[in-house]
């Protein structure tokens, strides 16, 4: 967890994503992305020169899952834990029957953790998309749409006046998924029908194959690439839109 730690602590002084005083919602799918990303800034909080305090949320989808050992898991850490219930299962799977649910999904559920957020008091939200969910995204754009493109690290929302924020992007899948093994960190397995069988998970099944066996250190060339491609967000002094 210490390296983990270490790493997040540099991406947020890289992108200056943490401000004095600020309250951070982490959203807490119930992945190991998640509950790591929610363990390391609950032990960066202890001892970061800028004062900030953290809340995990989680949005109960309708899929009838039990969240207890999470809320234990956020007692141990001090963070305060919110579930809250919503529809987005019943609206994306039986309501519009969406054949590619992903994007919709994602949209509703953007917005009501936003949403959430607010209504505890939060400033800034934080994801957790790690560096292989970077690589994949810009190949994702790239394949897909045609255009260089990827998520920010830090993203200032101008309607809700909230900022999104990323802290693992310098950390690997494969560290984060060891740690939360090593911590035996209470997961949640999600139980959606398109889990698994999305273009995100060929892709990924992509890049590792040509990281170990073709190219290896492709994936690190790969993030240098996209740290130095001019693209939207990835400088190393983000704007601030407020001013």
């Amino acid at each position: 967890m210490k390296k983990i730690v270490s790493r997040v602590r540099k991406a947020v002084e890289d992108y200056d994503m943490i401000k004095d005083g600020d309250k951070i919602a982490v959203g807490v799918s119930g992945g190991k992305d998640s509950l790591v990303l929610l363990a390391a800034l609950a032990n960066l909080s202890r001892f970061y020169p800028n004062k900030f305090t953290v809340v995990g949320l989680t949005l109960d989808m309708g899929y009838n899952l039990d969240w207890s050992k999470i809320a234990e898991f956020c007692k141990e850490l001090g963070v305060e834990y919110i579930v809250k219930h919503t529809n987005i299962k019943e609206v994306v799977f039986d309501y519009r029957q969406e054949e590619n649910p992903c994007s919709l999904c994602a949209k509703l559920r953007r917005g009501a953790l936003n949403d959430l957020a607010i209504e505890n008091g939060c400033n800034r939200v934080a994801l957790g998309h790690h560096n292989d969910d970077v690589l994949e995204t810009f190949l994702l754009s790239l394949f897909y749409e045609g255009r260089i493109s990827c998520f920010s690290p830090v993203t200032y929302l101008d309607r809700t006046d909230l900022y999104s924020i990323r802290p693992l992007i310098y950390t690997r899948e494969g560290d984060i998924r060891a740690v939360a093994r090593r911590l035996e960190m209470p997961i949640v397995k999600s139980n959606c029908p398109a889990d698994g069988n999305t273009k995100r998970q060929e892709i990924k099944e992509i890049l590792a194959t040509l990281d170990k066996s073709v190219n290896p250190g492709l994936k690190k060339r790969m993030f240098t690439a996209v740290q130095n491609g001019n693209i939207d967000g990835w400088a190393k002094t983000p704007v601030d839109f407020r001013k």
